[in-house]
């Protein structure tokens, strides 16, 4: 599996290969349909790896616009929020709901609550994999009562290459 790491920091902040980050991920997603007994189609392969080609959210208009280029025709809204449930149904993708976007998910079939770090001037994501902030949520909401289902953490602030900027 590929790392989305080095050290402490996170790929996303680092100048690196990252048709690398693309090739993982559509390799990942393949596999797990495929365990899963569920179809990656062309459009759907197609649509994760526009999220994946950067590390920043991309919203489904984004998206559209993009498929609509490639293909020379209007592509339809519905057929774009149809591959994004999908990927999202299936671990693929996040949603960052501040956003109204989307951003790959750096470990598809791995059941994990969202935590994201996004950098308001560039707009980079990076998805944390802490598990004490999700207890300390779920712990705080059983204090009140209350059952949380899922949960999905966004942090605005700025990443280290705008803070050295």
């Amino acid at each position: 599996m590929f790392k989305p790491v080095i050290g402490n920091t996170p790929l996303a902040c680092l100048p690196h290969d990252h048709s690398r980050c693309v090739a993982e991920a559509l390799a990942e997603a393949e596999v797990l349909c495929a365990r899963q007994g569920t179809r990656l189609t062309a459009l759907r392969k197609r649509v994760l790896e526009l999220v994946w080609a950067s590390h920043k959210p991309l919203g489904a208009y984004d998206i559209l616009g993009v498929l609509s280029d490639e293909d020379g025709r209007r592509a339809a809204p519905p057929t774009v929020y149809r591959a994004l449930d999908f990927l999202l149904e299936n671990g693929l993708v996040h949603r960052i709901a501040s956003l109204n976007a989307f951003i790959g998910c750096i470990h598809p079939g791995e059941l994990h609550q969202g935590q994201f770090l996004i950098c308001r001037t560039c707009h980079t994501a990076i998805e944390l994999e802490q598990d004490s902030i999700s207890q300390a949520i779920v712990d705080g909401a059983a204090q009140v009562g209350f059952a949380v289902e899922s949960q999905t953490v966004e942090v605005v602030g700025l990443c280290s290459g705008c803070q050295a900027s």
